[in-house]
């Protein structure tokens, strides 16, 4: 059962995720853990669909999120924009502006971002 989910357990590990279990009980896979925010919940879930499906029943996850209070961090690349970024987390590029709104500490328009700069993707 583990080499089906694989992929999962190493994006846990790559996201670093704390208090991480598995164990394997009658042909079920049971994998527990605590992720940083909402955004990296959501990424091993859906890793869990692409190898199991959408309603997989040889897996249990248990994820609960360590700050609920934002959605992701995330670390300007080069050439991304705002709009970027939000069509990246929300599907939309529109809502760059929540964005920049949640980011007013370290950026003075939302037409000027620099690679580097550590922004928080609020949850909206």
């Amino acid at each position: 059962m583990k080499a089906k989910y694989q992929s999962v357990l190493n994006l846990g590990e790559e996201l670093a995720i704390k208090n991480g279990d598995v164990k394997e009980e009658n042909g079920v896979l049971h994998v527990t853990g605590t992720a940083k925010t909402p955004y990296e919940k959501n990424l091993i879930w859906d890793e869990i669909k692409k190898a199991g499906g959408e309603e997989p029943t040889d897996i249990i996850a248990n994820i609960s999120v360590e700050d609920t209070t934002i959605f992701a961090n995330h670390t300007v690349q080069g050439g991304e924009t705002l709009g970027k970024i939000a069509k990246h987390y929300y599907g939309n590029a529109a809502k760059y502006n929540a964005i920049f709104e949640a980011n007013t500490n370290i950026l003075n328009s939302p037409d000027v971002i620099q690679p580097g700069q550590e922004l928080v993707i609020p949850n909206i």
